[in-house]
């Protein structure tokens, strides 16, 4: 989590890091060197004002931003709703269609409704691991450090 303020040209280098990092897409892949993943990327600008649906295809609300932790890795989405209120949605727990700029999150529309939403006047902290555990509860997944290091394109192996 970035706990202050960069500069512009920080800033650049932030968005340099997480296109060519931290996404996956449906675009023609490039030239890839041999052992690199499969996987394509796609850009911010092509995640941020997707549309998020939850079960049931109910739509609530848009991308708004993204949040990466400490390693520049992309950590959550932050969804707006039409009442302005901001939810944070772990990016493991939303599946993307880029063509239509849709963000489809597996949550019941009741389990939704029950997490905490806030404000840009008061945003959570991201990384307090409460706040991690409890957001990633709703989701049913479970936040941790190996779950991360396996979608940073470490090898893990287990004795």
């Amino acid at each position: 989590m970035l706990s202050r303020v960069v500069g512009f040209g920080s800033a650049l280098v932030l968005v340099a890091t997480l296109v060519s990092a931290n996404f996956v897409s449906a675009q023609a892949p490039a030239a890839k060197p041999a052992g690199a993943s499969s996987g394509q990327v796609f850009r911010a600008k092509q995640v941020i004002g997707s549309q998020v649906n939850i079960e049931g295809d109910a739509s609530v609300g848009t991308v708004d931003d993204i949040v990466l932790d400490d390693h520049g890795n992309v950590d959550y989405l932050i969804v707006i709703n039409a009442d302005n209120k901001l939810v944070t949605v772990p990016w493991d727990a939303a599946a993307f269609n880029i063509e239509k700029r849709i963000a489809t999150v597996r949550i019941a529309p009741k389990v939704y409704q029950q997490i905490p939403t806030y404000t840009t006047e008061q945003y959570p902290t991201f990384a307090a691991p409460t706040y991690r555990t409890q957001i990633y509860k709703y989701y049913g997944i479970t936040p941790g450090a190996e779950r991360r290091a396996v979608r940073r394109g470490a090898v893990i192996t287990t004795p």
